[in-house]
């Protein structure tokens, strides 16, 4: 193997920079040619594909977002469109690839490595930490502190004026941000879609919970079976029924997605990176480079899409125990 490619794809993370600049930089101390394609795989579809030196990735490690860009594909569900990808890479001399996503990225590099055959390697970049074969993803350390820093806040302000504040994060369908956030926040309950909310009680103990605090934080995963953060609040503060007490909504949004990574995620990243071009290097391809138990793992793609990563009951229970 000679030259090797790297993209992002779906939605960004932070660290996806120093996962890119270990990649870049891991293939030319390794005397591989590196290429960058931009947008993801539109961009390998339409050719924008760039040699990539060690200057290329200089002072970015810092940075969020990803400087490849990202974008999704519909044209790359299609035959056709795999096709096209195919022809550029061909055209380009590129023999490995290594993906930088989620769920959706791995997805398309595995169907794209059985039609073709050029070995790919995927390194997990998601806020969402829901992706088998990694203990945490590429910036969901992030992701989760940009929360609580904004919690934290609303925490002062929902005292001050005796509120129940009911706060959105992210995760549609995982609620690890949530929990996290809920735990480092010291929130008196948190929503998540991987468990049944209980209106009633969440009732209950807020009438009980009057008793000893005067204001509350609700931490909702915006994929929670009971709605949003905002739909939630119009369900319970009906059902609290008193008219004295405040209830407040914040929907933190992309502000989670964005900003400078941690330590942990860059440190992650670059792990990761390392470790997908050597894993290409040595014979490894339609599979994930992982950190798990401080050690590096290659999971197949197949088992990073089919298997589902469950939050730790022992984290709920805390919660659960923590806001009495």
């Amino acid at each position: 193997m000679k030259k090797i490619a790297v993209y992002t794809s779906g939605g960004d993370a932070p660290g996806m920079n120093a996962c890119i600049r270990a990649v870049v930089r891991t293939a030319i101390f390794r005397d591989l040619e590196v290429f960058g394609i931009s947008y993801g795989y539109d961009g390998m579809i339409n050719g924008n594909i760039k040699r990539m030196q060690s200057h290329s990735v200089s002072n970015i490690i810092q940075r969020g977002g990803t400087i490849l860009k990202s974008a999704r594909s519909e044209e790359f569900r299609t035959k056709e469109g795999r096709s096209k990808a195919y022809q550029q890479l061909k055209a380009n001399g590129i023999e490995g690839l290594v993906a930088i996503g989620g769920d959706g990225t791995f997805t398309g590099a595995k169907i794209f490595f059985e039609e073709y055959g050029i070995p790919v390697i995927g390194c997990p970049g998601t806020i969402d930490n829901d992706i088998y074969g990694t203990d945490y993803t590429i910036g969901f350390d992030t992701a989760v502190n940009t929360a609580l820093d904004a919690i934290d806040k609303i925490r002062d302000t929902a005292a001050a004026h005796d509120r129940i504040f009911f706060i959105e994060v992210m995760g549609r369908d995982s609620g690890y941000i949530a929990v996290e956030c809920g735990i480092g926040g010291g929130a008196e309950f948190v929503m998540v879609p991987e468990t049944s909310t209980n209106l009633k009680a969440v009732v209950k103990s807020l009438k009980n919970l009057r008793k000893s605090k005067s204001s509350s934080i609700i931490v909702v995963a915006e994929g929670d079976v009971e709605g949003g953060a905002e739909e939630i609040m119009q369900k319970v503060r009906e059902k609290v029924n008193d008219p004295e007490k405040e209830f407040k909504v914040t929907t933190l949004g992309h502000i989670q997605r964005g900003g400078r990574p941690t330590a942990r995620d860059r440190v992650l990243a670059s792990r990761c990176g390392m470790a997908a071009v050597d894993g290409l290097i040595a014979g490894e391809s339609n599979c994930m480079a992982g950190v798990m138990n401080g050690l590096v793992v290659y999971t197949p793609f197949a088992d990073c899409i089919g298997k589902s990563k469950a939050l730790n009951p022992d984290h709920l229970k805390l919660i659960e125990i923590l806001s009495i």
